[in-house]
């Protein structure tokens, strides 16, 4: 005869940590002032409302896409897609690390990473933004630094590139302040005109020989094969 199948009642040694099975999740690089981590979904909605309070002057658009004046509630879903977005279609091959940027344990903007067959290419692009109540105070030059240090010393990269509107003065005085070299012009039409951008790059051999502030990496290991980089 048959009889009622009654699973056990889990208990916490039943639970899998969300650390273990995605392990950027345990990823931090340490500055002087910042810590940069990924995210979770709490942290979401911190790093939400800083960007929402404003990250640039009503007249000015210094982003590739114009996602900073969606109006609500689309603002609030597409900023969540986005960061969801990136942890579903992650991938060795193409993958893109949007980190949180802390002070003091509070959110104040986001630096990004990308790669695409970063195993062949060792090449990254990065990105970022900052709430206007923390700009003008050196962070964003330190959170870039402290992402070269995560892509040259322990990633290996070879090249790390970067690009911004001409008169986004603050981000490329970052670029030309930690010595990357001017790469030619693009164009990208965030409110559907062409506006010219300065593309800079930075190499192995110009970054890894400055001097500059230490920076520490913690919980590397497990994620090396999510960046398709061999342990």
């Amino acid at each position: 005869m048959g009889g009622v199948y009654r699973r056990a009642p889990m208990t916490a040694d039943d639970r899998i940590p969300l650390v273990d099975a995605w392990p950027l999740f345990g990823l931090r690089i340490r500055s002087e002032r910042l810590v940069l981590r990924l995210p979770g979904d709490e942290d979401l909605e911190w790093l939400m409302a800083v960007s929402r309070r404003g990250m640039h002057p009503r007249d000015e658009m210094p982003f590739g896409v114009a996602w900073s004046t969606v109006q609500s509630p689309a603002f609030e879903r597409s900023f969540l897609g986005h960061h969801w977005g990136l942890r579903a279609s992650w991938t060795p091959d193409n993958w893109m690390l949007n980190l949180m940027i802390e002070l003091n344990g509070r959110p104040i903007g986001s630096q990004s990473i990308q790669a695409e067959r970063f195993a062949v290419m060792r090449e990254v692009h990065t990105g970022s933004w900052l709430g206007q109540a923390f700009q003008g105070q050196g962070y964003g030059r330190e959170m870039r630094a402290a992402v070269l240090a995560l892509a040259f010393d322990a990633l290996g990269a070879r090249v790390a590139t970067t690009e911004a509107f001409l008169d986004n003065a603050p981000s490329n005085g970052v670029s030309r302040s930690l010595g990357y070299e001017e790469n030619g012009r693009g164009s990208l039409a965030p409110e559907g005109v062409a506006r010219e951008t300065q593309r800079f790059r930075m190499t192995v051999e110009r970054c890894v020989p400055r001097p500059r502030p230490p920076v520490e990496v913690e919980g590397l290991g497990a994620c090396l094969p999510m960046f398709g980089v061999k342990a």
